[in-house]
C-alpha cells in the first residue's frame, strides 16, 4: 500500500507540474498550435518512466495505470463543461483529450503486462512507447513544416507525407537503438538491424493506421517486432 500511495502521489505531482509548465509556455511564449499539442503529447509519454522505474513490480505498475484512469477520466469529463477548455488544450474535436488518455493508458497497461509481466523485459515497454512517441511527434512536426510529397491512396488517411514518414522512421530508429544499447548486450550490427526493422515497421503501420489509433498500433507493432527479433539475434538482457 505504501508503494501504491507513493507512486500515485508522484504521478499526480508529475502531471500537475507538467500541466502548469505547459500552460505557462503557452501563455508567455505562444508556441505554434501543433508544437503545443506535442508538448502535451510528451507529458503523457513521459509518465511511462514513472510507471516502469518507480514501481518495483509489474503488477503494481499496471494497477497504477488503471487507478490513474479511474481518477482522472471523470475529472476530464467535468472539465469539458468549463468554457474555453477545448481551445485551451487545442483539441481537434470534442473529447479528444480524454479519448487520448484512455488510448495511451490502455497501451501502457498492455505493454506492462506483456513485456514486463509476461516476458520480464521492462526495457521493451520503454522502447515500444518512445518509438511511437518520438516517431509520431517527428512525423507531425516535420510533415506539417516540410511535407511536400504527399502519399496518396485509399488506405492512407489525411495528408501524410513522405517527409513525415521518413522523420518518424529516423526518430523511432534512434529511440529504439538507444534503449537497446543501454539494456541489451549484443553486436552493434544486431542493434542497428533491430532498430532499423522496428522503425520501418512503426513508420509503415503509422502510415496506414486510421482514426488516430496509431497510439495502439505503433507501440504494439514495435513491441511485437522486437520480441520476434531479439532472441534470433542473440540479445541478452543486461539488467
Amino acid at each position: 500500500m505504501a508503494e501504491f500511495i507513493k507512486g500515485f502521489g508522484v504521478l499526480i505531482g508529475y502531471f500537475a507540474l507538467c500541466a502548469l509548465s505547459a500552460l505557462a509556455v503557452k501563455h508567455y511564449l505562444s508556441p505554434p498550435r501543433e508544437v503545443f499539442r506535442k508538448i502535451l503529447h510528451f507529458i503523457l509519454l513521459g509518465s511511462i518512466f514513472i510507471f516502469t522505474y518507480l514501481m518495483d513490480s509489474w503488477w503494481m505498475a499496471a494497477i497504477q495505470v488503471l487507478a490513474f484512469v479511474v481518477v482522472v477520466y471523470p475529472a476530464l469529463v467535468a472539465a469539458e463543461t468549463i468554457p474555453g477548455y477545448s481551445e485551451l488544450l487545442i483539441e481537434r474535436k470534442k473529447g479528444e483529450i480524454k479519448g487520448s488518455l484512455i488510448a495511451v493508458f490502455v497501451m501502457f497497461f498492455v505493454l506492462i503486462c506483456v513485456c514486463w509481466g509476461w516476458l520480464g523485459q521492462k526495457y521493451l515497454v520503454i522502447a515500444s512507447v518512445i518509438a511511437w512517441g518520438f516517431g509520431d511527434a517527428a512525423a507531425a512536426l516535420v510533415g506539417k513544416r516540410f511535407g511536400k510529397n504527399y502519399i496518396q491512396g485509399r488506405m492512407v488517411e489525411g495528408r501524410k507525407s513522405l517527409e513525415g514518414t521518413l522523420a518518424m522512421f529516423v526518430a523511432a530508429f534512434f529511440s529504439v537503438l538507444a534503449v537497446l544499447a543501454i539494456n541489451v548486450s549484443m553486436s552493434w550490427s544486431g542493434y542497428l538491424l533491430i532498430a532499423c526493422i522496428t522503425a520501418a515497421v512503426s513508420a509503415f503501420v503509422e502510415l496506414f493506421t486510421k482514426n488516430g489509433m496509431d497510439t495502439l498500433t505503433c507501440p504494439f507493432s514495435a513491441a511485437f517486432t522486437m520480441i520476434l527479433l531479439l532472441p534470433s539475434l542473440g540479445g541478452v538482457h543486461l539488467v
